[in-house]
């Protein structure tokens, strides 16, 4: 199998337990192939953002494997997961965490300098044009709105060229107008550049952007559909609450 054809993750029979009674995760498997915006989406409690926190190695499966570009991640040390994330996974936070004394060019390029990595200078640039942050380098954050601030968030964890860009709530914090933008970047970076995105949501609006949605309730995948409208997934997920699953 060619890189091209190597499945950006593949989750295999994968559970997370927590104590003796508490099971996040119940025996989930999912391919996601490359070139693709995944939407993962379910009531509270349902395992979403522990699914993406054992498929981008911040958690630990209790049982099953995580492969993120070729590579099992659920057997690594701390230290060895930790090179893996930085050099091969992109994060996007609901809060963009950004740090507040820096420029937002340093932002960008914090991680890489942290890893001991030369930034790709025409790499970034192309993408801070694409987000439209020309002019906004030197400024700090509190200078920026919050689109823009996410817009800096997005090219932070695309600058190391990762295989995968995971994004938490990333349009939790913003208006309307905001997080339509951020949404058509995430799919434009998905179409245009072929970038592989796995996003965490629960808002069935911003699902619909998404090429796939995956629906948990109770730690089990109950659902995966293709290009599902807003309307589609809101019913959804009515019927998951109503049905007690969560």
């Amino acid at each position: 199998m060619s890189a091209a054809e190597t499945p950006a993750i593949v989750l295999s029979g994968v559970s997370r337990t927590y104590g003796d009674d508490v099971t996040a995760l119940d025996d989930v498997s999912l391919t996601v192939k490359r070139g693709t915006f995944l939407a993962v989406m379910g009531p509270s409690g349902s395992g979403k953002s522990t699914l993406m926190h054992c498929a981008a190695g911040l958690d630990t499966p209790t049982a099953g494997s995580v492969v993120i570009d070729g590579a099992e991640i659920s057997r690594l040390d701390e230290t060895r997961r930790t090179e893996l994330r930085r050099e091969r996974i992109g994060f996007v936070f609901q809060s963009y965490n950004l740090v507040p004394s820096l420029s937002v060019a340093d932002n960008i390029t914090l991680p890489l300098r942290l890893a001991g990595t030369a930034p790709d200078r025409a790499w970034i640039s192309s993408l801070v044009e694409r987000v439209g942050l020309n002019g906004r380098l030197r400024h700090r954050p509190a200078e920026l709105s919050g689109g823009q601030q996410q817009r800096a968030a997005i090219v932070r964890a695309l600058a190391a060229k990762p295989a995968v860009v995971f994004a938490d709530e990333p349009t939790g914090a913003l208006d309307l107008r905001s997080a339509h933008q951020v949404l058509g970047l995430l799919r434009d970076l998905v179409e245009d550049l072929g970038q592989t995105v796995v996003m965490v949501t629960h808002d069935p609006s911003a699902a619909a952007r998404a090429h796939e949605v995956l629906v948990m309730a109770d730690g089990r995948v109950v659902d995966r559909m293709l290009a599902p409208t807003a309307a589609e997934l809101a019913e959804e997920l009515v019927s998951l609450v109503s049905a007690g699953q969560g």
